[in-house]
């Protein structure tokens, strides 16, 4: 416990520090001089899609309006059963064409490639079903630029996300091989044509924590680990990677967690090779996803994501504590199996020895309480400093209720939202010693506005 508190207050005091350092920078050095086509590096942007009917032309929308000098969107289509590919056709006027493919990534077979008669920089890609991490590869073979953006189909950009996502990159002189942004839930604004108009807080609580929940993730926990370049996770959601480098690491395994493992096999090659490179992350580009809001999705979703961090650590296990990997090996990895991994467990054991204590005895009930007490309070700051952070440094919410509602909800985390979270992962650990495969159906509403 107190290892815990000391490691979460230390990236808590990293990421003040650096937010503190980033504050208004946007105000004093504007992005303007990356439009200019001599300063950028032209990026191609994979949307793996499977069954994405309901998002997927809001999100390619949001995708062609960014402000970005030179950039190709390629949208993969793995198998969908619905009409995901119906309406990107329609929807804009994708002709058939020949493509020659250098294949440099092993894929399923590939069916049709089209590219849009409206947008010359739209590709979409018709392939047999292998999984997100088959189709981000395919999307990587037929990708013509050095830098690729892998993104969900159901998010959406903010018009300036890719000049900030890229600058690091850009400045490093490809030192920097891979950079990720931040994630905001986006259920409960308003969208039209594929960009966010007016940013408000969903009206369910079970989104309100998720929002809460992604704020402390990546506000506090990713800018303290990149701060050090300990970064293991780079979201599948929204982040830019160096195709060279990538094809280098041999790509996206099919793993339940395919964007954690290739961040981590990214280290690996690093470190077996000494080389001079860095994963970062930034945390004011800012691209929007729909997150679920029913317990039974969100319970699979949690579950799996469990399984999807185990098995990058189980495959990269080499690492743990090994002198030849440095503080990779010796924090990186040891923070994602104690406490990523195994923190449930503990907790899951606490709860039912305290409940089968208050039943037999044996239990200083008043130091139970003040525990109790003390936890939730901790928690409660934790979260409530991720709602200030964001305030203070980004300002997204720019309604005074919104803020005051996650102040709010943010107090009422370790009371029912928490032991929810730790029940549902330790799910996903049953799920392993029982041998269960599969990503388990995600059902989708759709965020955009005007899904066509």
């Amino acid at each position: 416990m107190a290892f815990v508190i000391i490691f979460y207050s230390a990236m808590l005091i990293v990421s003040l520090i650096h937010l503190r350092k980033e504050y208004q920078l946007d105000d004093i050095e504007p992005y303007d001089e990356l439009l200019n086509l001599s300063y950028t590096k032209p990026v191609s942007i994979l949307v793996p899609a499977y069954n994405e009917s309901i998002g997927i032309v809001g999100s390619v929308r949001s995708l062609l309006g960014i402000e970005y000098p030179e950039y190709e969107v390629i949208i993969i289509n793995d198998g969908s059963t619905d009409d995901t590919l119906d309406k990107l056709i329609n929807n804009f006027k994708l002709v058939k064409m020949n493509k020659v493919v250098r294949k440099q990534l092993e894929t399923k077979n590939i069916k049709g490639n089209y590219q849009s008669s409206l947008y010359a920089n739209l590709f979409v890609v018709d392939k047999m079903n292998g999984g997100k991490a088959d189709a981000l590869n395919a999307g990587i073979n037929i990708s013509q630029y050095p830098y690729f953006c892998s993104m969900d189909g159901d998010s959406i950009l903010e018009r300036d996300a890719f000049l900030k996502v890229m600058k690091p990159i850009i400045e490093s002189d490809d030192n920097i091989i891979a950079s990720g942004g931040s994630i905001r839930i986006a259920n409960g604004c308003d969208i039209e044509s594929g960009e966010i108009v007016n940013i408000k807080l969903s009206k369910k609580p079970l989104v309100v924590m998720q929002v809460i929940e992604y704020l402390r993730a990546f506000l506090m926990g990713r800018v303290g680990l990149s701060r050090h370049n300990l970064l293991l996770i780079v979201s599948g959601a929204f982040g830019v990677f160096s195709k060279h480098w990538v094809i280098q690491a041999g790509g996206y395994a099919h793993t339940v967690g395919e964007d954690m493992e290739l961040v981590v096999r990214l280290h690996r090659m690093i470190k077996e090779r000494d080389l001079d490179k860095k994963i970062v992350y930034v945390p004011d580009p800012v691209c929007w996803t729909e997150a679920p809001e029913s317990l039974n999705i969100l319970r699979r979703q949690r579950s799996r994501w469990h399984r999807g961090l185990f098995e990058s650590l189980w495959t990269h296990r080499k690492l743990f504590f090994n002198p030849k990997y440095g503080s990779i090996g010796f924090i990186s990895m040891p923070y994602f199996v104690f406490i990523e991994f195994l923190g449930p467990v503990v907790e899951l054991i606490g709860f039912i020895i305290m409940i089968i204590s208050l039943f037999i005895g044996g239990i200083y009930l008043e130091y139970a309480i003040l525990f109790f007490l003390m936890a939730v309070l901790y928690g409660s700051i934790y979260s409530m400093a991720s709602v200030v952070l964001e305030e203070w440094s980004l300002r997204k919410f720019p309604r005074v209720m919104d803020v005051v509602r996650l102040f709010l909800f943010s107090l009422t985390e370790s009371i029912w939202y928490r032991p929810l979270t730790v029940l549902w992962r330790c799910e996903g650990i049953f799920h392993l010693v029982i041998r269960k495969k599969g990503w388990g159906e995600m059902t989708r509403k759709g965020v955009s506005n005007d899904n066509a």
